[in-house]
């Protein structure tokens, strides 16, 4: 059992499926070390139905590196995780794709993600200037070894209206996509032009029995 302030996640209950197809857009660039293992990233394009594309992270083990070379057309089984930026430059939380299962493309463009886990802020209900309904969440998935992951979740219309009336440690299930943003942020240095990722919640589904 994880504990993180006022409530409580059940790891059996806990699900982080991610699957992604899209083109490797740039060459894999080391990131870290971490227990003896080397990581890189790279970027890969993802492309949506309206004809824009995702853009998003990837963060994958040395070994892997020959899966994914840049232009390569590929298919992602993974997760979608979450760490703390240490270095105090741009968003606190870095979201980045973790692929457990790398293969060629099928031809068949897919981002499609399955959440499952406990709400861990207040969620944030709000309307655009023309009305529509939007509510910003953020899901708490439990990893192994008592670890969480901390990922930002958007909900439009009606599914904006029902996820409102959740509270932290409600548990919640969700099909969505990982979709990346655009947004400008002002600091001292003048206005910055950066880019946020979130799971755009596309169903909500019902929690299963552990």
């Amino acid at each position: 059992m994880l504990h993180h302030n006022d409530y409580e996640v059940d790891n059996m209950s806990a699900k982080n499926e991610l699957v992604l197809e899209g083109t490797v857009l740039t060459a894999a660039q080391w990131s870290h070390d971490h227990q003896e293992k080397r990581f890189f990233r790279c970027y890969v394009e993802v492309p949506r139905l309206s004809g824009d594309s995702d853009i998003l992270p990837v963060l994958l083990p040395e070994e892997k590196l020959p899966l994914m070379g840049q232009g390569c057309c590929v298919r992602i089984q993974g997760q979608l995780r979450s760490f703390n930026n240490r270095t105090g430059v741009g968003n606190r939380l870095i979201l980045t794709v973790y692929p457990l299962e790398i293969t060629p493309a099928t031809g068949e463009p897919c981002n499609r993600i399955i959440l499952s886990g406990s709400i861990c802020k207040p969620p944030i209900f709000r309307r655009t200037p023309l009305g529509r309904s939007i509510c910003d969440l953020m899901l708490a998935v439990p990893r192994r070894y008592g670890r969480a992951d901390y990922l930002p979740a958007i909900a439009w219309g009606q599914l904006a209206v029902h996820t409102g009336d959740l509270q932290v440690g409600d548990s919640l299930t969700i099909d969505g996509r990982v979709q990346s943003r655009i947004y400008h942020k002002a600091t001292g240095a003048g206005v910055e032009e950066r880019v946020a990722y979130e799971v755009s919640v596309m169903h909500l589904l019902e929690d299963e029995e552990p």
